[in-house]
């Protein structure tokens, strides 16, 4: 283990990680009128249907499906389902998805970039972010053929690892990467750089599309008039010098 590998995977998750629900907390308690998605579908709706619609469904799958797949201990699942089998099932999932994801940023960022209008009403850290996921899902995708060269499922296990330990606080995590390659170190760095620049661009809305889930267990909202028996329509004060 060198002290860049340290730095990089040992100190940077937690400081990328603090900065995002801090960062998060912070702009939502300072700035509630920029926690918004920024939409342009005023500007040009054509491209942006498809752009947005596969960006997301490949985006949002990915984002659990690395959740669920790094933070689950092995013992939970080896009784069903053996390390290699796992990893075959995420690289052609993944990779499925990762391909959707693609194509819809290649859409989205085309869009940005070539539209007069939206280019022109585009904020810096709009196509910055867009190249950020752009490069991310190459280098996800990128990891595909890698992952076929350890059909057992090792290399997948130290990666998922690393990943239990940091979040348990556990000592020796990076010394589990020692045998990760460039792409998948490459991949993970820029991962946890997207969350550390997350509060400070158009992403805090993915907190706002989370939250929208609780409008299920909402109660209804009641509305009465003021007078019993009047109509809601027909409850207002009457103006003066109006006739009976």
């Amino acid at each position: 283990m060198n002290t860049l590998d340290y730095l990089l995977f040992g100190v940077y998750p937690y400081i990328a990680f603090a900065v995002f629900l801090l960062g998060s907390l912070i702009r939502f308690d300072r700035d509630q009128y920029t926690w918004k998605s920024d939409s342009s579908q005023m500007l040009k709706m054509g491209q942006l249907r498809w752009g947005s619609n596969l960006f997301h469904i490949g985006v949002l799958f990915l984002f659990f499906g690395h959740t669920v797949g790094m933070l689950t201990p092995h013992f939970v699942y080896e009784h069903f389902i053996s390390a290699g089998d796992k990893q075959l099932m995420a690289m052609v999932s993944g990779g499925f998805a990762g391909l959707l994801g693609f194509v819809g940023v290649t859409i989205l960022l085309h869009r940005r970039l070539t539209e007069p209008r939206i280019r022109i009403n585009s904020k810096t850290s709009d196509i910055v972010l867009l190249l950020l996921l752009w490069l991310q899902l190459v280098l996800g995708l990128a990891t595909v053929p890698l992952s076929g060269q350890h059909l057992d499922g090792s290399m997948m296990m130290k990666l998922a690892g690393w990943a239990q330990a940091i979040v348990t606080f556990q000592p020796g995590a990076v010394a589990l990467l020692a045998d990760a390659g460039f792409i998948f170190k490459a991949h993970m760095f820029l991962g946890m750089t997207i969350f550390f620049i997350f509060p400070f661009t158009r992403l805090v809305h993915v907190w706002s599309g989370f939250a929208s889930v609780t409008y299920l267990t909402r109660p209804y909202q009641v509305v009465r008039a003021r007078r019993l028996n009047v109509p809601a329509g027909q409850n207002q004060p009457r103006r003066p010098g109006a006739g009976v």
